[in-house]
């Protein structure tokens, strides 16, 4: 670009501002409009002269509900409620020593929540929800049409402020109608914890209302707090605990996306609930109903699961002052038992007997532990010893079941080669041999089904406490996922992109464990090879789950090997042997027990039908 250029550019810009400022239209004068008062003095307390505010609070964003050209225009749209038509959307955050709560003006709400204690995966501050990933909306019936009060404007006695431990602040937004009635939304935060108690009163305004209902709706987009994005999105979801009856109560969750459901039954609560975190709300008197309905963000990594919850709310307990409460904090089980009926169920222990071992021993052994030692990976060494320890007995049990079995194996050798290919007669003189030497083939099979429900607790336990989250352990950065030894440059189908070392110690582990078994075991063909195979397969299904389990798992099976190399030193075949010959000879004429009677009787008269079956075909 040449200079004669430039020049011509710079007086055709000179020209066009010359004609903004000298020949720019008049403004038409505004509508007077009568703004109501944006703050009020604390109850109680006398008026404070205007100081400078923390510097938590937001500048006021004067927003305007789409309005008509006068107030007569506004009380026609609007009714009473015209004074809340218009008004200052003045934002503050009141912060206590576990969370950051952001209120509004307009609509009387909250609008955010960030909490202190934690962070995102990637180190950010994690903000629970703020007003570009949620909005509620609270709609009533009117003389004028369905109006939504949280679109309207309030006045407030708040500040933004930071409360001490132990105090609580009442927060109070109030909308005077010109009718001299009001609707107030009151909120007491305490200075310590994620639960707020919260109160919609009515106050007169009957004459204005119509209809049985009010309808608050909350939609939230969850957003992603977890690096796995995967496990992240399985395990967010909306839940909600109903009233079937009086004595009847269940907590329910919407497992499918997209999926809507519609509840007709009574609603004490219901909650967004992802991994480790949970922002919900709790009726005192219960919702009437309500419909839920998520859906996956396929395009947005940021989002894990986008919801919508509507509730139903009865007029008459409005009326009667509306009491509830939010939640926006972490799901930790024991504090959400705390908080309402069955709300600890947001903290997924598994089905129903895993849950209870989970809730009655594996929860209670852990938050003990924590009282004394703050590194989580020690916590998880000391919790097998003390299971391990536990289980000792039913382990040593099942050892000595399949040691007596090995010592049997000449014998059973020799009874199948005389009885040749009758199975039916070689099972009756396999019962009488165990009968006469005092062997009970379950005796190996009970101790390990007594142990499976534990060993599956952990499977639900150690993914799902938001203790582990964010602690590290030897290479582990994070022991509530998993951990990367090796990162791959390309992604194995199945497995991942990544290789988990505690996941490989998991399975060389339970390898060794299948070698140990088998040398006591009578186990043959396929069935000795699956001790091998599905070590392998396990590797694969939890190379990307929490690193804590495959580091419980690791340990376990070593612990379990050692406890039977130590079984090994004081029990050999030789005394095995010894013990069995012992039992023949007190055993000969002895009564047979009443089980194996019965076990005797169900094997002859299936031994029977199978001979007139047989004969029938002969006959054919």
């Amino acid at each position: 670009m040449d200079r004669n250029q430039v020049i011509g550019l710079v007086l055709i810009g000179a020209l066009l501002i010359a004609y903004a400022v000298f020949f720019k239209p008049p403004e038409p004068e505004p509508e007077p409009v009568d703004l109501p008062n944006t703050e009020l003095p604390v109850q109680g307390e006398q008026a404070q002269p205007e100081t400078s505010q923390p510097a938590t609070e937001s500048q006021p964003n004067v927003t305007e509900i789409p309005q008509k050209s006068s107030n007569a225009d506004f009380e026609e749209q609007y009714g009473v409620f015209a004074s809340g038509a218009v008004g200052e959307a003045n934002q503050f955050v009141i912060e206590n020593a576990k969370a950051k709560f952001t209120f509004s003006t307009q609509g009387g709400r909250v609008i955010g929540a960030e909490l202190k204690d934690y962070l995102t995966y990637d180190q950010k501050p994690l903000i629970l929800f703020d007003e570009a990933s949620s909005n509620q909306s609270l709609t009533i019936g009117t003389t004028k049409g369905n109006i939504d009060l949280s679109s309207l404007y309030y006045t407030t006695n708040a500040r933004a402020r930071t409360i001490q431990v132990g105090d609580t602040t009442e927060i109070t937004f109030t909308l005077t109608t010109s009718d001299n009635n009001s609707i107030e939304h009151i909120y007491r935060v305490p200075g310590d914890g994620y639960q707020l108690d919260y109160e919609l009163r009515i106050n007169g305004l009957r004459n204005n209302i119509i209809g049985d209902f009010a309808a608050l709706s909350w939609s939230n987009s969850l957003r992603r707090f977890e690096k796995n994005l995967d496990d992240s999105r399985n395990k967010s979801t909306i839940t909600y605990h109903t009233l079937v009856d009086d004595d009847t109560d269940e907590v329910k969750a919407l497992s499918k996306d997209p999926e809507q459901d519609q509840v007709l039954e009574e609603i004490t609560w219901a909650s967004f609930n992802q991994k480790f975190f949970n922002a919900g709300i709790i009726a005192d008197r219960a919702f009437s109903g309500g419909q839920f309905n998520t859906d996956l963000p396929l395009n947005d990594s940021t989002i894990v699961k986008n919801g919508t919850m509507n509730l139903s709310i009865p007029m008459a307990d409005l009326y009667a002052g509306g009491k509830f409460s939010y939640y926006f904090g972490p799901n930790q089980f024991k504090a959400l038992k705390k908080i309402a009926p069955s709300y600890e169920d947001n903290v997924y222990m598994g089905y129903k007997m895993v849950s209870w071992v989970n809730k009655l021993i594996i929860v209670e052994l852990f938050a003990f532990l924590e009282k004394f030692i703050g590194n989580y990976g020690v916590i998880i060494i000391i919790m097998v010893f003390l299971i391990k320890l536990a289980l000792f007995p039913l382990s040593r049990k099942s050892y000595l079941s399949m040691a007596k079995m090995k010592a049997m194996k000449p014998e059973l050798d020799a009874l199948k080669e005389k009885m040749g290919g009758d199975a039916q007669k070689m099972q009756q003189e396999q019962m009488k041999l165990y009968r006469e030497v005092g062997v009970n083939p379950l005796a190996g099979c009970i101790p390990m089904v007594l142990q499976m429900p534990i060993l599956f607790a952990m499977f639900f336990f150690f993914p799902n406490s938001i203790e582990l989250r964010q602690q590290s352990f030897l290479w582990a950065t994070d022991l509530s996922t998993y951990d990367v030894l090796i990162q791959l440059p390309i992604t194995i189908p199945f497995y991942g992109s990544h290789v988990s070392g505690f996941t490989l110690l998991m399975t060389i582990s339970s390898i060794l464990y299948a070698w140990s078994n088998n040398q006591v075991s009578t186990v043959q063909g396929p069935m000795k090879t699956i001790g091998y195979v599905m070590p392998v397969i396990f590797m694969f299904v939890l190379n990307s789950y929490s690193s804590g389990l495959s580091f419980y798992y690791f340990l376990s099976n070593i612990i379990t090997f050692g406890q039977q190399a130590l079984i090994r030193k004081f029990v050999d075949d030789d005394s095995i042997r010894a013990k069995l010959e012992a039992n023949r000879k007190n055993n000969v004429g002895k009564k047979k027990s009443k089980f194996a009677q019965r076990i005797e009787d169900a094997m002859k008269a299936s031994q029977e039908a199978q001979k007139q079956k047989l004969a029938e075909k002969k006959k054919k």
